[in-house]
């Protein structure tokens, strides 16, 4: 059976937001167009890692002779999406791989989030012949394409919804909950 793919090519809008509190968070990228919304849950560290691989692509191409693509190098703050997600936020999948492209033909980011697959197998062998069968495709994909300025200001709100959760212990580099105890490294009293 041939996936179903929510494809959004310029959508209105694509955030990274959550719902939950800072400790106990559900991370989501959310798609927008017209009424249509899409929304793949993630996990934190992918957010994060997908708006750095962004900037590093666009960083890229912003050396090229002439910038041909006219690459920001700053998200426009008129561009940021500071709303909260969409509601009902009906969850399409949860993403396990992810990933980015770029298109020169359009001058457009492309970023595809797919399912997390469980599989069992009892041998390699056996993982091998599952990843060859048809049958292994993913029941949906996630497919947006957004243009250099709109992927900058999804790089800076990432960057912002990712730092909003708990502060980071500057001694030990774990979320600092209430009661936050850490391990003193060696030589500090």
């Amino acid at each position: 059976m041939a996936p179903i793919v929510h494809e959004f090519d310029w959508p209105d809008r694509f955030v990274v937001g959550t719902v939950g509190v800072p400790g106990a968070r559900t991370f989501f990228l959310q798609a927008r167009d017209g009424q249509r919304v899409v929304s793949v849950s993630v996990e934190k560290e992918q957010s994060f890692a997908l708006a750095e691989k962004i900037d590093e692509v666009l960083d890229e191409l912003m050396t090229e002779d002439g910038n041909p693509y006219s690459i920001p190098a700053l998200a426009d703050e008129a561009l940021v999406d500071e709303d909260p997600l969409d509601t009902p936020i009906d969850e399409a999948f949860r993403a396990g791989a992810m990933s980015l492209g770029w298109d020169p033909a359009t001058g457009q980011v492309v970023i595809e989030a797919f399912p997390i697959v469980e599989v069992e197998v009892e041998s390699l062998e056996e993982l091998d012949e599952i990843i060859d069968l048809p049958e292994s495709l993913p029941e949906q994909v996630m497919q947006v394409r957004i243009p250099v300025g709109a992927a900058r200001a999804f790089t800076k709100r990432t960057r912002d919804v990712v730092a909003s959760g708990r502060p980071i212990c500057s001694l030990c580099g774990l979320p600092m909950d209430e009661g936050h105890v850490c391990e003193l490294p060696d030589g500090f009293r």
